[in-house]
């Protein structure tokens, strides 16, 4: 049976790279990348799109056997991220938790129900370590910190559901690290291991290759190392 990978936000630095590394060869026999200007188009703040992109992942002869989103928004406009509680803006609040949180929840409702009931296949979706409240120790990034926070609770809950229909499936979050991409160019400090796109991308595919049923509804870094809610 044919295996199909989908990769949701794949014109991004991350997703473009992804795409290029499943498509060189890891086992997956169809590569379909999924973004604003495919066909169809993918915008996560309008479900009848993402709907849309369902039934047509669907219309594929195969077995759907991962769904990797790489979709995610830092800044927002002019916004930057948040260094003190006097910053706080309820309109950028409220779009970061749509396009962090809202829209990849929107994912998981629409193409979760396309993995097989039978056998292992995988949803990762790209959370970040500042969503972690456990490994907070800085502050600051309210929007962001907490729009991934909530992300990591829709996954868990959403990997629990996954679970009665396949024990085999993972629902899963991951941290890709700091990667050379236009969302970290402004906040890539010294001393961090920022990688190339294509080292990220090769990191991520060696930890969605090694996760296992247990790992379900876990939250990992690009080293496979759980990271703490």
């Amino acid at each position: 049976m044919t295996s199909i990978a989908v990769i949701f936000g794949a014109s991004g630095g991350i997703g473009s790279a992804m795409r290029d590394h499943l498509e060189a060869g890891s086992g997956y026999d169809k590569v379909i990348a999924l973004h604003r200007t495919s066909s169809p188009p993918l915008d996560l703040l309008d479900e009848r799109m993402i709907q849309a992109c369902a039934d047509r992942v669907r219309e594929e002869e195969g077995d759907v056997r991962l769904l990797f989103d790489a979709t995610g928004a830092l800044t927002l406009g002019s916004a930057r991220p948040e260094k003190s509680l006097r910053e706080l803006d309820p309109e950028v609040l409220a779009r970061s938790y749509a396009i962090n949180a809202i829209g990849p929840a929107l994912l998981m409702k629409h193409f979760l129900p396309l993995l097989p009931k039978e056998g292992r296949s995988v949803f990762a979706t790209l959370s970040a370590r500042v969503g972690s409240i456990g490994d907070n120790g800085l502050g600051g990034w309210f929007a962001y910190r907490a729009a991934k926070a909530g992300l990591n609770q829709l996954v868990r809950t959403a990997s629990i559901e996954l679970a009665r229909k396949n024990p085999a499936a993972i629902c899963v979050a991951l941290h890709p690290g700091t990667v050379k991409t236009p969302l970290t160019e402004n906040f890539a400090k010294t001393g961090l291991d920022v990688q190339e796109p294509a080292v990220a991308a090769e990191r991520l595919v060696d930890v969605l290759t090694s996760l296992k049923p247990a790992d379900t509804g876990g939250f990992f870094d690009q080293n496979g190392r759980p990271i703490p809610w």
